[in-house]
């Protein structure tokens, strides 16, 4: 949900190397089944669930980590290091 610039910020203050998508407009967290709502007041605010989703170079979703361990991107990291040595092997 948070701006280009925003995430820039963010990535560069955890240090990682990777792009992080910006989606303002929400259209992957509802098809990701990401985005979370909450009432207050009968008023429903809307917020992301913190993920991790490494997509491969041919659009295959490879892994999916959610929740308070997605903001350590090592995981992430891992998967997408696996996936290269495989391209690789070939």
């Amino acid at each position: 949900m948070d701006s280009p610039a925003a995430n820039a910020a963010f990535a560069k203050q955890i240090n990682i190397k990777f792009p992080l998508l910006s989606d303002m407009n929400k259209k992957m967290l509802r098809e990701y089944g990401i985005l979370k709502g909450y009432d207050v007041q009968n008023e429903t605010y809307q917020w992301a669930q913190r993920s991790n989703i490494v997509i491969d170079k041919n659009g295959v979703v490879q892994h999916i980590e959610e929740g308070d361990s997605a903001v350590d991107p090592n995981t992430a990291m891992s998967v997408c290091v696996d996936l290269h040595k495989k391209q690789t092997s070939k």
